[in-house]
């Protein structure tokens, strides 16, 4: 994450406050024009994070108390830097992560000050910067970040169920025409109305089955209210933050549990 945010050092912001970091998170992970203008230190962390390939442990946010947050609830949040460390500050010195200001990345810790690569620092900077202890809510570490892979789950379409249940009938049907007709039988058989009585009963016996069955799945499916939506739903960190968005624009790009009022400085 170092390596891909060492080359922007120096970039500097374009009138109107647009950032190619605020541009590509409104395009790749709000989907919110709004954002392109918004405070841009932890649109910029997450730039870093998708160019290193590390999205999954470090989190695609704008908002900075939500992201400590996410840390938290990792089991990566700590008080000790290291670098790589996504590090927090608060600027009245709380220590709380609800007050949380603005964030960055360390790059080295020397003589007790730690050293950080920063956006949105100074107006309107991407600079590298030496940081007091005392302004510093916490670091989240992405090295203990646990990716849990997804699971592969293949669902039988009801569609489909109802199309098997449906030949099973017909050919059940089929069988019993074919019998009533003399069809298949042994040479100098002879057919009998009480020969068809068990394929009929079970051509009953099937059609019940197929028609309780696709009333069952259908009853399901409406109470299920729609979470087969096409698209699916959003991962908690692969998708950003909906406060930020609240902030700058109407949209929804992840979670919204826990809301709590919003700051325009927790942007960064």
């Amino acid at each position: 994450m170092l390596d891909a945010v060492r080359p922007e050092l120096g970039y500097r912001e374009r009138p109107g406050k647009l950032t190619k970091f605020g541009e590509w998170y409104a395009d790749n992970i709000a989907m919110d024009s709004d954002f392109k203008a918004a405070p841009w230190c932890d649109m910029l962390v997450s730039w870093a994070a998708d160019r290193a390939g590390v999205q999954d442990h470090v989190g695609e946010f704008a908002l900075t108390t939500r992201h400590a947050k996410w840390f938290e609830q990792q089991g990566a949040w700590s008080h000790k830097p290291e670098p790589g460390a996504v590090v927090f500050f608060d600027w009245s010195g709380s220590k709380r992560i609800k007050d949380i200001d603005h964030v960055g990345i360390v790059e080295k810790v020397v003589g007790g000050k730690v050293h950080t690569i920063e956006g949105n620092v100074d107006g309107v900077w991407l600079k590298r910067k030496v940081r007091d202890p005392g302004k510093i809510v916490g670091y989240g570490l992405p090295r203990k970040v646990k990716v849990i892979p997804k699971a592969t789950v293949t669902v039988q379409p009801v569609a489909a169920d109802a199309a098997v249940q449906g030949a099973v009938v017909q050919g059940a049907a089929s069988a019993t025409r074919s019998m009533a007709a003399g069809q298949g039988q042994p040479p100098g058989a002879v057919f009998s109305p009480s020969d068809a009585v068990l394929p009929a009963g079970l051509l009953f016996a099937l059609v019940s089955t197929a028609v309780t069955g696709f009333r069952f799945r259908a009853a399901a499916t409406a109470t299920s209210g729609g979470r087969h939506r096409r698209g699916g739903p959003r991962r908690e960190g692969h998708g950003g933050e909906r406060r930020a968005q609240e902030a700058v624009g109407a949209g929804v790009s992840g979670p919204t549990a826990e809301q709590e009022p919003f700051h325009l400085p927790y942007f960064g």
